[in-house]
């Protein structure tokens, strides 16, 4: 009797111990995976490897080692046209259409298989009757879901063994994102081809798929049945940092309370840290009593707070899913140097710029992010580009200039935020395209190397350089075509930024030299807080880099790109009269997202009302009329300080408490009752009783205080020692052991 055979029909894809790099980074780190038949989705963080994986597979990306196999065939080494020639169809992020040409004119160069093959153009307009009615209409005359389905039509008119998708719902509308999975869905069921998706959206890769395979920095951490991750909403949230989106409103259930222990019992006790006796005499002694009262402005028992505090984790939980997971500072970092302008009307003089720089041997990626759809032959188009923005491409593309260079502006903002192995960013123009250039270069950690040749270098830079370490290089003539004095200008540029790539320390060298280093914190302060600081700053100098920034806004700033850039290890925001600035109208305004750093990295955070008892202006003749009658301090000719009022305090207070209650870090809140300036005491020309009761009374009613999220009072002037004393104790108790350079 003839025996069975046990051997497995080949797999239609096969990867094998598979290694990509971009440059010195390691992007794909020994991938093996294997897609039978059906449908496979891949998922993952923003930065884990799946676009590079894609480009592996269709050849886009040179392997440098490992084995990729479409029906048993090896085809790593294969050329992109011989890839797409064996029956590898690509879908790639951003769409990837061609602007000038008209949907039937795209449709009719895919299609090359003749009227018996299994996808045909009358298939593909039964299959997508929208474009059968846009098929006189041009690329960039459709909308990102009509996009989307040509870019799927153009592939499947291949007649592909293997469909690619990257990111094939992004920037979709809800539903249009629905017609593309049940698309999906039907294609997988057919069984004409198998299809690999990469995917974002948690509930589209485990509906459309048979099983889905979880990239993690590089790697694949396991591969498992749709079914299985669908229902594993913690194991979703543990490797991906996600839940199942939106459509899931219901949380986990929560664990019963055990026999005996109250909803009061659940909760940390709160400290009240004040100087005074029983009954709240003044003290002498200094000592110091403590109440465990859970204030909260509702007046609701305990157990409803809790009831609250749970939604909102979950609710909290659910938009963290939504966020851009940060990559690596050490990852960040290589020798590649990007050159990023608007190429259809700067092509010559970027074009100088990456030559100047590939002479001196520093490998060169350009990038176009012009908003004209003109053709590009930058490394990098406009349309991969565009295809970050959060709206999709077609919220860059329009026929209004200004609002197709700020989304373009945001989409670069991106897409520099996702990149590895930058050495440097270099870019040339003029207003329109500094204010695109600069916006990538600001998503750039504070220390890899930016220079902006502009034509508004020599003006007022504040909105393009922001917080960030960018070089400006004044274009002295117009950014417009090559001549004596605009070549030694960008030559000036590209040799310098070439320069500053070229002795860059690599990634692990930094990693290296930072774990070596003390920790850092960031510390704001101003002149009427200079003594607090300085104590504090004293205190800690042995076991921290104290990195002291001035809180005239800017500083403020600065203060969050070191904190999001990973450079900072905690926050002693003693000074927050920036706050008091964005809200009256000051000279020395943050913005709305001070303190957005310690939200997003949940870095240990000590706060306190330094100097919100005062707007800053310049000299007295320009403060606004509407504040004639208000108390005032001259500081000097320049700058004019103006006493706050109780209401302005109280919305002081209530906007920073609903920041704290934003940080899942361990926070500490300091109210210094004895005044938060030099101005704010006794004798003091700004002293105010009742305008700092209601700052103080405004951070406490509006703050959810649990354990790991205090409010504490001190008996104290914020420049007394007593307080530098609890700022400095509330620090070791957030930040913990800290462990001291050699």
């Amino acid at each position: 009797m003839a025996r069975t055979s046990d051997v497995k029909p080949r797999a239609v894809l096969q990867i094998d111990g598979l290694h990509v790099y971009y440059g010195e980074a390691h992007v794909v780190q020994g991938v093996s995976l294997s897609l039978q038949a059906g449908v496979m989705s891949v998922v993952g963080r923003n930065g884990m490897g799946k676009t590079t994986l894609c480009n592996a597979i269709t050849g886009l990306k040179e392997v440098r080692s490992g084995s990729i196999r479409l029906h048993g065939r090896e085809i790593s080494r294969l050329e992109p046209h011989q890839i797409h020639n064996a029956g590898v169809a690509y879908v790639p992020q951003g769409r990837r259409v061609w602007p000038s040409l008209s949907v039937d004119e795209h449709l009719r160069l895919a299609a090359t298989g003749g009227d018996e093959a299994a996808w045909t153009l009358d298939r593909v307009y039964q299959t997508f009757p929208r474009l059968f009615e846009r098929r006189g209409n041009g690329g960039s005359q459709l909308s990102g879901g009509e996009q989307q389905m040509l870019a799927i039509s153009r592939a499947l008119l291949a007649n592909p063994k293997l469909l690619v998708m990257d990111e094939p719902t992004e920037g979709l509308a809800p539903v249009i994102v629905d017609q593309v999975a049940d698309m999906m869905l039907q294609l997988g069921h057919e069984g004409d081809m198998a299809i690999l998706v990469i995917e974002q959206n948690i509930g589209v890769a485990t509906s459309v798929s048979d099983t889905v395979a979880i990239m993690v920095n590089g790697q694949i951490n396991r591969t498992m049945e749709a079914s299985v991750l669908a229902a594993d909403r913690e194991l979703q949230q543990r490797l991906l940092g996600v839940g199942r989106h939106a459509e899931d409103d219901a949380g986990p259930a929560e664990e019963p309370m055990p026999a005996g222990e109250s909803a009061r019992e659940r909760l940390a006790d709160v400290y009240v840290v004040a100087r005074g006796e029983a009954g709240g005499a003044p003290s002498s002694s200094g000592a110091i009593r403590t109440v465990s009262q859970m204030p909260n402005r509702w007046n609701l028992p305990a157990a409803s707070l809790r009831d609250e505090m749970v939604r909102e984790r979950n609710r909290q939980a659910d938009e963290d899913g939504r966020k851009v997971f940060q990559i690596p500072y050490s990852e960040r970092i290589g020798k590649t140097a990007y050159v990023a302008g608007t190429f259809d009307t700067k092509g010559q003089e970027l074009g100088y710029l990456r030559d100047c720089i590939k002479k001196l041997g520093i490998p060169v990626r350009t990038i176009d992010v012009s908003t004209s759809q003109k053709p590009s032959r930058a490394d990098v188009t406009p349309l991969q580009v565009a295809g970050y923005h959060p709206r999709g491409s077609s919220a860059v593309f329009s026929d209004d200039r200004g609002a197709s260079v700020a989304a373009m502006a945001e989409a670069f903002s991106r897409y520099m935020a996702a990149q590895r192995g930058v050495g440097g960013l270099i870019s040339a123009g003029g207003s329109g395209g500094t204010s695109i250039a600069t916006a990538g270069m600001r998503a750039l950690p504070i220390g890899i190397p930016k220079v902006m040749v502009s034509t508004v270098a020599s003006g007022d830079t504040r909105a393009y350089v922001g917080a960030s370490d960018i070089n400006m290089f004044h274009s002295v003539t117009d950014v417009q075509g090559l001549n004596l004095i605009s070549e030694r200008v960008l030559a000036n540029a590209a040799h310098a930024l070439a320069g500053m790539v070229a002795r860059l320390p690599s990634g692990e060298d930094m990693a290296a030299s930072r774990a070596r280093a003390r920790p850092t914190v960031g510390i704001t302060m101003f002149g009427v807080t200079t003594t607090c600081v300085q104590a504090v700053q004293k205190a800690l100098e042995r076991d921290y880099d104290c990195l002291v920034f001035h809180a005239t806004g800017t500083g403020g700033k600065a203060m969050e790109t070191l904190g999001h850039s990973g450079l900072l290890t905690g926050f002693l925001d003693i000074t927050t009269t920036e706050v008091a600035d964005m809200i009256v109208g000051g000279v020395f305004p943050c913005d709305r997202d001070r303190f957005g750093a310690a939200i997003a990295t949940g870095l240990p955070w000590v706060g306190s009302c330094g100097a919100l008892d005062m707007v800053n202006f310049g000299p007295r003749d320009t403060v606004p009329e509407k504040f004639n009658s208000r108390k005032f301090v001259i500081h000097n000719p320049s700058v004019t300080l103006m006493r706050t009022t109780p209401e302005e305090n109280r919305a002081f207070g209530e906007w920073i408490g609903e920041r704290i209650n934003r940080m899942e870090g361990p926070v500490r809140f300091l109210i210094p009752e004895g005044g938060v300036s030099i101005l704010d005491k006794p004798g003091g020309a700004f002293f105010d009783p009742a305008a700092d009761k209601a700052l103080f009374d405004a951070v406490e009613a509006t703050v959810r205080q649990t354990a790991r999220r205090q409010i504490i009072r001190v008996n104290a002037n914020i420049n007394d020692p007593a307080f530098s004393d609890a700022l400095v104790n509330a620090f070791a108790a957030v930040a913990g052991p800290t462990r001291r350079s050699a």
